[in-house]
């Protein structure tokens, strides 16, 4: 069966405060390592009340030390928000001290306002436009040291140097992702859960583009999808009224705290509402493990990915562990401890 991974936001909900969300990320990794996830990513996201992290490196550190068989990585690291010599010291010491269980998921958006990219980038160098491939390319040759001649970044050296950089992921919700993925020989996720662009497309277009390189001999791509399961799909269901409501909401701008599964259902939809609701629902899946399965074979069968990545968003954190735990079961995981 297809191994299956975790992509984590640290949801701040209106009952869960920032610094219990980051806690309650920690607990859900040892929960996935102990049931066989193979992957836990953490996301960048900067000024959005409805995620705890801005920062997927110190996370990734605190749950290594934690868990014991889980690779831990980034899904991702915005680089156009950091200087390429940073990420590659970050995660070059990560790799060290958890060698073989690290991953370097890079993204090409801000994870924020523009406000806020500014503020972030304002002290680096003034690059113009998007500049997300010179930067991956600076950042690459940090670990490949093949700098022209006489390049100044010739006798600057990325610590610890006896320590590689980890296997490099790049995110994306295109066409143009999946292209240079396969293009730079390095693993590709792609981002159904936001995005407008064919998952299947975006898969099969990677797959017969890619060129093996010093990163990957082969093609690994990773379908990230949003889903939320419970025992019965009327329990599932309401576990993602809070989901609903919070989609909305994001539609219009609003990154709130995930409201509660009480004030989801005493919203007022108008019919509007309800459906955009419905048309959201394409890129969530919600049911008891028999319903999900039946949703997501066609998309699986269809897009071939090599593994299947789940955001569960859901307010209240042990429905969240039970959902991964009966996706776990549902997909024939071999758990490393009791759930």
């Amino acid at each position: 069966m297809i191994p299956l991974s975790v992509l984590d936001l640290s949801v701040v909900t209106t009952g869960t405060k920032p610094a219990a969300a980051l806690r309650n990320s920690i607990d859900l990794a040892r929960h996935v390592d102990g049931l066989g996830y193979v992957r836990y990513w953490l996301a960048e996201h900067h000024n959005l009340a409805s995620v705890a992290s801005p920062a997927p490196d110190i996370m990734i550190g605190q749950i290594a030390a934690v868990t014991q068989n889980i690779r831990v990585g980034s899904g991702g690291v915005m680089l156009p928000n950091h200087a390429p010599l940073v990420v590659a010291e970050r995660f070059k010491m990560l790799e060290a001290l958890f060698p073989g269980r690290i991953d370097l998921g890079l993204g090409r958006a801000p994870g924020t306002d523009g406000a806020t990219a500014y503020a972030l980038r304002s002290r680096l160098d003034k690059r113009e436009g998007d500049d997300f491939l010179e930067r991956l390319s600076e950042l690459t040759l940090w670990e490949t040291r093949d700098f022209p001649a006489g390049h100044p970044y010739n006798n600057v050296v990325a610590m610890p140097d006896d320590s590689p950089l980890p296997p490099i992921w790049l995110l994306g919700s295109s066409d143009y992702s999946s292209e240079l993925a396969a293009q730079v020989g390095m693993g590709f996720a792609f981002a159904h859960h936001f995005a407008s662009y064919d998952a299947v497309e975006a898969l099969t277009h990677y797959r017969a583009r890619f060129k093996p390189s010093g990163w990957r001999t082969t093609p690994h791509a990773i379908l990230a999808i949003a889903a939320i399961a419970a025992e019965t799909d009327a329990e599932a269901e309401k576990l993602a009224s809070s989901a609903d409501l919070n989609r909305l909401r994001r539609d219009r701008g609003q990154y709130l705290p995930l409201p509660d599964v009480e004030e989801a259902l005493a919203y007022n939809y108008s019919a509007a509402e309800r459906a955009s609701i419905a048309r959201n629902r394409s890129r969530l899946f919600v049911g008891s493990p028999a319903t999900l399965m039946a949703k997501l074979q066609p998309m699986i069968a269809a897009s071939q990915p090599d593994e299947l990545m789940i955001i569960t968003a859901v307010y209240d954190h042990d429905a969240r562990k039970k959902s991964y735990s009966l996706l776990a079961e549902a997909f024939g995981l071999n758990g490393n401890a009791a759930a």
